[in-house]
């Protein structure tokens, strides 16, 4: 990288995190994500966006996949 920041408006960073818009106005008002930009366009670094996902990725699930296991109730395999 060049060592100049990424940024990226609102629409791109609610991709980047996986969440809805108002979700990443919320956190840039509560200070969890900074907000760069004028006052009536918000932008936000995409270094500081992927570094948030990378910390707040859920663990991979432990339970096996649906469709293996012991069957349901009432259910007869022939």
């Amino acid at each position: 990288m060049n060592g100049r920041a990424r940024r990226v408006p609102t629409e791109l960073a609610a991709l980047v995190l996986g969440v809805q818009e108002v979700t990443i106005r919320q956190w840039a008002r509560r200070g969890k994500i900074t907000r760069y930009g004028t006052a009536r366009r918000a932008l936000y670094d995409l270094d500081e966006l992927t570094a948030l996902a990378r910390t707040t990725a859920a663990p991979p699930a432990s339970a096996p996949a649906s469709g293996g296991g012991t069957p349901a109730v009432g259910v007869h395999h022939n």
